[in-house]
């Protein structure tokens, strides 16, 4: 019979295996220069373990778009994590299971700036729905969460 204790002590390498593989995660995110969700959205990363670097731009929508993320379906800012790009305020959730899962896919994104999302004000309304976008740039749920 396992004790509690034994159980925490065998949680604590899991715990610490996931941090390091957040830290190792290097993110260069584009954003508006004066966008203040976006700071708050760069903030969130770090406080996930996420290495920022954080880009002010005027062309962002241009970005997106080089990206492959369909015009309706942007966010206040774009991220570049690995080989995808995360567009907008996406949850941490979500992009840990884009990196575990490794799709074919070009990347995700939660359209708008959602009120209550990573780096938002406000209360959560409803559930958030993350749209992959596919290799011919045709969108599809990701997740809800």
């Amino acid at each position: 019979m396992i004790t509690r204790r034994a159980l925490l002590l065998s949680a604590v390498p899991l715990a610490i295996a996931g941090s390091v593989r957040a830290a190792s995660v290097a993110v260069t995110l584009y954003k508006n220069p004066e966008c203040g969700c976006c700071d708050g959205y760069v903030d969130y990363l770090r406080h996930h373990g996420f290495e920022v670097t954080s880009k002010p731009t005027n062309d962002l929508a241009e970005i997106s778009r080089k990206a492959g993320v369909p015009a309706d379906l942007q966010g206040c800012h774009t991220a570049f994590i690995g080989n995808y790009v995360v567009d907008g305020h996406v949850p941490v959730d979500a992009i840990e299971k884009l990196l575990a899962e490794h799709p074919t896919i070009k990347g995700i994104t939660l359209p708008g700036m959602p009120e209550g999302s990573p780096g938002m004000y406000g209360k959560k309304a409803e559930p958030f729905t993350v749209y992959a976008i596919g290799q011919d740039g045709k969108p599809n749920v990701f997740m809800t969460l």
